[in-house]
């Protein structure tokens, strides 16, 4: 009878319960405060109680999140919206099932003193992962021609003088620079939100294909996600340890007061500049502003509607 009983556990522990679905979502990025809604969602059983049977997998080097989209080896991941604009114009229909920017937290941050637009030519670091369409299209708006140095995941080419400048986002880079001891004031920090190019960032993403068949799928997967960050924004203290819990499991570089100051920025950014509120929807302004800077400078081929990355019957 104990040996039944042990077994009976075993299979409740091991295999997710009767009706459940599997959805493998891997966000775009390594582990961080960037992604702080869905742990939360995983770990206080927001999935669970919506009937999914959710596993987080993190992009790894040598494979990443779009690559695992591609091969059905996860289900939906989370991009930028220019990203998600040039996925499209490449070929690969997207629909976005959430969005959780409301604005651009993109930077680009100089040397001493010196002010990002007065760096005519010079060097600056873009993520060799992506990330820089926005940037490429105000370099070349704005005629400043950057030579554009590809780095990975951290500012070791910026500490060490390398590059002159270097794109990070409000609540990544930005903090890592100062963190290394770089005094900043508003003249070496260019922030694109204030210029003109506040455009949408991380909002969430699955194929066409695979929403098509999986509506309701997508639609709890959504809601609990949402449901996480709203959790996340009344309880910071509580998500920070579900955060650091997620880093310290993959190992992930980084600290307590950087993934603080993470989570601080990130859900500032979810708040619309104008309403005043977390609207978690994907605005039409911004996407058309998006596909008109794209479509100038050569970053797509042709406009994409957000017709095109919205189900309006949902």
């Amino acid at each position: 009878m104990k040996k039944y009983i042990l077994s009976f556990l075993f299979a409740i522990a091991v295999f997710p319960a009767v009706g459940q679905e599997r959805f493998v979502f891997t966000p775009q990025w390594t582990a961080q405060a960037q992604f702080a809604g869905y742990y939360v969602a995983q770990e206080k059983g927001f999935y669970k109680e919506a009937g999914i049977d959710v596993a987080i997998v993190h992009p790894s080097v040598t494979q990443s999140a779009m690559a695992r989209i591609r091969k059905g080896e996860s289900h939906a991941t989370t991009l930028q919206l220019c990203q998600a604009l040039e996925i499209v114009d490449g070929g690969i229909p997207l629909v976005n099932i959430l969005q959780t920017s409301m604005n651009n937290g993109m930077v680009i941050v100089s040397r001493w003193g010196k002010n990002p637009l007065t760096q005519k030519g010079e060097r600056v670091g873009v993520w060799s992962a992506g990330f820089g369409q926005l940037a490429r299209c105000m370099s070349l708006k704005d005629n400043l021609n950057y030579e554009w140095i590809p780095f990975s995941t951290n500012v070791t080419l910026f500490v060490t003088g390398a590059i002159d400048a270097t794109l990070g986002m409000s609540y990544n880079e930005y903090y890592q620079i100062v963190q290394a001891g770089f005094p900043l004031t508003d003249k070496e920090v260019y922030r694109f939100c204030d210029h003109g190019y506040n455009v949408q960032e991380d909002g969430v993403y699955m194929t066409w294909d695979y929403y098509n068949n999986h509506k309701e799928q997508a639609k709890r997967f959504a809601e609990a996600s949402r449901r996480g960050w709203e959790w996340a924004a009344k309880h910071r203290e509580e998500t920070l340890e579900i955060v650091m819990k997620y880093v310290k499991k993959d190992h992930i570089a980084t600290n307590r007061v950087l993934q603080k100051l993470m989570l601080e920025e990130t859900l500032r950014l979810q708040v619309d500049r104008e309403s005043g509120k977390r609207e978690f929807r994907l605005r039409p302004d911004m996407v058309k502003k998006a596909t008109d800077l794209m479509v100038e400078y050569g970053m797509i081929r042709g406009t994409v509607p957000y017709e095109k990355l919205i189900d309006a019957v949902k």
